[in-house]
């Protein structure tokens, strides 16, 4: 009994710590960058509105680039977390299964084939490359029983190939070329249509893995124990990748490759709060969209006063990370 009370407390004490750590991230993130606003306007931009030009940068471009941050990287880390919990691999994610690379891919190609294709219609070209990414890497790794070390290799072989595909577009191809500070993965600049493009997909996405996370719980303690207790294990498995598009898909859609935030976040959730994927579900969304509003923020200082993409931070943050779990070389832990 004392344990469940223990356990609970620890739940509700770090849902409580997240959230105040967004909030203060997203506040932090409309109150700091090149052009000085007040910090009073900040906090009364939530609340109301007013035609001041602090106003105006607030309203137009950083809350906007905030929430963006947030849902993109809620998106990423729950996306990541379904992919490490089908394959039973501490090494999926988005960007290691080729998702991001192949989403990248279509997205240039439609973007270089009609340049005024609309912003949703780039989001299903995102879909469908993100689709065939992830398939192409599962199909490579998965011959003769999937390893950490195949599925680091077939990833990388693919993302590379998608990657200079979608490079050899942007050389030859003038429309494409707008697309290249996109490419390194950047919320920079984003505005309220960008948030109407991806909020559906988001919400969508991460209600329908919130309702799948009990079955996740279960699909991960083995397929033959899954079945025994009546859960339909391709039907999951299935769902749980066509999440995985949505997610994946629609952030790369709006805010370009970001890696990693799919591979780092479960583990960390995990590490916190156990194996059972009705607490990571939701936590790695919460977490997810604190690293990258955090990540955010220091991207802005890299360089300042010009801003970098975030793109690098989180490559920076996420390459280490990979290295020591490829070779500490681990299944995930339930």
């Amino acid at each position: 009994m004392e344990s469940i009370v223990k356990g609970k407390v620890k739940i509700y004490s770090t849902a409580i710590t997240a959230i105040i750590l967004l909030i203060l991230g997203i506040i932090i993130s409309v109150y700091v960058g090149v052009a000085d606003v007040d910090l009073l306007m900040v906090l009364k931009s939530f609340f109301e509105t007013n035609p001041s030009k602090d106003q105006l940068i607030i309203q137009t471009l950083r809350l906007p680039r905030a929430i963006i941050g947030a849902l993109v990287g809620a998106n990423l880390a729950v996306a990541g977390a379904l992919m490490q919990a089908i394959t039973r691999n501490s090494l999926a994610s988005p960007q290691v299964f080729g998702v991001n690379a192949g989403a990248s891919l279509f997205i240039v190609t439609a973007f270089a084939l009609f340049p005024s294709l609309s912003s949703p219609s780039l989001v299903f070209s995102a879909f469908i490359g993100a689709a065939i990414g992830g398939i192409t890497v599962y199909s490579f790794a998965s011959g003769g029983g999937m390893t950490h070390v195949k599925l680091a290799l077939a990833g990388m072989a693919v993302h590379f190939l998608l990657s200079s595909l979608t490079q050899g577009i942007i050389i030859f191809s003038e429309q494409a070329k707008d697309v290249l500070y996109w490419l390194v993965g950047s919320i920079n600049g984003k505005s309220w249509t960008h948030i109407m493009i991806i909020l559906p997909w988001s919400i969508s996405g991460l209600f329908i893995a919130l309702l799948l996370s009990r079955s996740i719980s279960i699909l991960v303690l083995g397929e033959s124990t899954a079945q025994g207790l009546g859960q339909q294990v391709n039907r999951i498995r299935i769902l749980a990748g066509i999440l995985v598009i949505i997610l994946a898909g629609s952030s790369v859609a709006v805010a370009g490759p970001i890696g990693f935030v799919g591979l780092i976040v479960p583990h960390i959730v995990r590490r916190v709060l156990g194996g059972d994927y009705q607490r990571i579900i939701p936590f790695s969304a919460l977490f997810g969209a604190i690293l990258l509003v955090y990540a955010d923020i220091l991207a802005r200082f890299i360089a300042y006063p010009f801003e970098s993409p975030v793109g690098i931070v989180t490559a920076i943050i996420g390459a280490p990370f990979f290295l020591y779990l490829a070779r500490k070389g681990r299944h995930i832990k339930q």
